[in-house]
């Protein structure tokens, strides 16, 4: 029995689909925003300042391994209805929220260690999410993108490992734009009229990061805002990127002549 806390977008989809493909056995603490998943008979609808209640929920159904997938809507603290184990945790979530989005899901780790409960991979049952090292496309990155990729590996070492910055834009050598809060979608929107022709979108986990919740994610909507936004190259971490529509976006790379690239 595996126990999902599931938030928004693609990826908890897919990794569902690929549980009940399995025939394993789980049920879902419904993190998103509008009970996404209350078609399913084993979700359940839970506020995280019921910390009591999910945990109650966990040792019912026996789990001793959970894995957390999609984007998980942090709500105003303020507004949280706690029960008593809600008001036990939640000053130390209040200050894990002062360094940022991955350290308050960091901390829901030490929480639920603590109650003898494995948080695991969220790739865990999806392996063909993540990429191999190597080129996917036709295209590759010649000497100078070579060059500007070592650049923007080496700032991207250097980021707070706590805070949301995932990826970046680099061009010969110069940073264009850093992924602020809003996410890479709305970085590459920012960057749009820019007519620099070497752009090279960098998008990877950062030294420390937690591997088990926050994995970065591209897919094909990812492609699609790059060739608006003119980029030249991807650049993602072997194992440790999720990429989603692999087949899709690898075909819409080549036609408009975008490199993939899995260091």
């Amino acid at each position: 029995m595996i126990g999902l806390f599931l938030g928004e977008k693609k990826l908890p989809l897919e990794i569902l689909k690929s549980l009940k493909k399995k025939k394993i056995k789980y049920f879902i603490i419904d993190l998103s925003k509008n009970n996404k998943f209350k078609k399913d008979k084993n979700s359940y609808f839970i506020n995280i300042g019921k910390f009591g209640k999910i945990l109650e929920l966990i040792k019912s159904k026996k789990c001793k391994k959970v894995l957390f997938a999609g984007n998980i809507i942090k709500p105003k603290i303020s507004k949280l209805k706690l029960d008593l184990k809600g008001i036990y945790y939640i000053p130390r979530i209040i200050k894990a929220s002062k360094l940022g989005d991955a350290a308050i899901l960091k901390e829901l780790i030490y929480i639920l260690s603590e109650n003898k409960i494995r948080v695991i991979k969220l790739n865990t049952y999806n392996p063909e999410l993540t990429l191999s090292k190597g080129c996917y496309t036709k295209l590759k990155p010649n000497m100078i993108d070579k060059i500007t990729i070592k650049k923007g590996i080496q700032i991207l070492k250097k980021s707070n490992s706590f805070n949301h910055v995932q990826a970046l834009v680099i061009n010969n050598n110069k940073i264009v734009s850093f992924e602020k809060k809003k996410g890479t979608k709305d970085m590459l929107k920012s960057i749009r009229n820019n007519n620099l022709q070497n752009k090279l979108l960098l998008k990877m986990p950062k030294i420390k990061q937690d591997l088990r919740v926050d994995l970065p994610t591209i897919g094909l909507d990812t492609l699609k805002d790059c060739k608006k936004a003119n980029i030249k190259g991807i650049i993602v971490k072997a194992g440790q990127n999720i990429f989603l529509d692999k087949q899709e976006a690898i075909k819409f790379a080549n036609k408009n002549n975008i490199f993939v690239l899995a260091k």
